[in-house]
């Protein structure tokens, strides 16, 4: 009868003892995060209630496995301790990536809520995503490094790994130099304010926002849902746009090319009604000038402003097709044309000065001067 009750007892115990252990955290969290409302931290902090159920529940089975009796477990005594020391290991790292994100979470939620500053939100965002990501590689590989320790094999080759670190190191550096240049510039990027997730960018003629930023990679995602994958020591190397930089309003320009008769000022009043029944123009500023001139057309530049990238990009788009639509309708003589109607010739004294045809007594009679008569002269007869 013990050797049936004590496994019951002991593996029993061990449940019902971390679940209560659980509920009373997950109580004190609980009050906790009432009692606080100006922090997250206490309600994030319940996140982490599974894998120190885990932990609890692997502590006290490892503290007492060795009291059960049964033959099965008496044999393969070693092997079970090994087995639930691995578990212990793997959990408590669980445990603490997971308390660590829930504090990093938590600071940056506290410090998006004090702040109106949204690219120093980003910058924020940005650093401590990275920091997370480190904690978690250090946390697993300490993890990692201390379960293949347990194993006396390992112990033994231990020695000889040290003694040979520096050769090692030497080697895998050589052969990872790209790897730890991205690893480098990662961080160069998260602290040196180059780059944060939600900028707005330019990289190799492709327009984007930054999405995802990891140590090694850093992931656009374009207008059209792309997703463009880079090294982030592409960012350190290369020269690329970033539209977000210093704010992130933006100014843009419409071009047209008009004939030399374009209503410039009726255009003006009709671009000033345009943005007014435009949601995205932000109301900063407006112009439109005449900025070029050609045999045939002149060039005007509409100036507009908008709040962002997206919204820039709408408001160029609504000016360019309302102010087509508009000059077709009302004056479409504005529009370019090919001009085919013969031109005409100067007065007839200054043509015989340029030329020295005789286009008053031309041989029709009628004062104009014939196809011969009105070439130039080359001097060859």
């Amino acid at each position: 009868m013990e050797n049936v009750l004590r496994p019951l007892f002991v593996v029993g115990g061990s449940l019902v003892l971390t679940l209560v252990l659980g509920w009373l955290v997950d109580v004190l969290l609980r009050r906790a995060d009432a009692r606080h409302h100006e922090t997250p931290l206490w309600g994030l902090l319940r996140r982490c209630r599974p894998p120190l159920q885990v932990v609890l529940c692997t502590a006290l089975l490892r503290a007492t496995y060795s009291q059960i009796r049964f033959d099965l477990v008496r044999d393969h005594r070693a092997v079970i301790g090994q087995f639930l020391t691995l578990v212990l290991i793997a959990a408590s790292a669980w445990l603490v990536i997971r308390a660590a994100a829930t504090v990093v979470e938590s600071s940056y939620a506290r410090y998006a809520s004090a702040s109106r500053d949204a690219a120093r939100v980003r910058r924020v965002r940005t650093q401590v995503a990275l920091i997370q990501r480190v904690v978690t590689a250090v946390v697993a590989t300490v993890a990692i490094a201390a379960m293949l320790l347990t194993f006396p094999a390992m112990r033994t080759v231990g020695t000889s790994m040290l003694a040979s670190a520096g050769v090692l190191g030497i080697v895998a550096g050589v052969a990872a130099q790209s790897t730890l240049g991205n690893l480098f510039a990662g961080f160069q990027i998260a602290f040196g304010d180059m780059v944060r997730l939600g900028d707005t960018v330019v990289v190799d003629g492709e327009w984007g926002v930054v999405d995802e930023i990891t140590l090694t990679f850093l992931t656009v995602r374009t207008w059209d849902e792309r997703r463009i994958t880079m090294p982030v020591s592409y960012f350190t190397s290369t020269p690329f746009e970033n539209w977000s930089r210093g704010g992130i309003q933006m100014t843009g320009t419409v071009f047209f090319q008009l004939d030399h008769s374009a209503p410039v000022p009726a255009m003006r009043e009709k671009l000033r009604d345009i943005l007014g029944e435009c949601a995205a123009w932000d109301g900063r500023d407006w112009s439109l000038a005449v900025t070029d001139t050609t045999p045939t057309t002149i060039q005007l530049r509409a100036v507009v402003t908008a709040k962002d990238a997206d919204d820039i990009w709408t408001v160029r788009c609504a000016v360019r097709e309302q102010m087509i639509a508009w000059l077709r309708d009302h004056h479409p003589y504005a529009l370019p044309r090919v001009v085919t109607a013969p031109a005409s010739l100067p007065p007839g004294d200054h043509w015989t000065a340029l030329t020295g045809a005789d286009a008053v007594r031309g041989p029709l009679g009628d004062g104009r001067a014939t196809e011969r008569d009105m070439a130039p002269r080359t001097g060859r007869g």
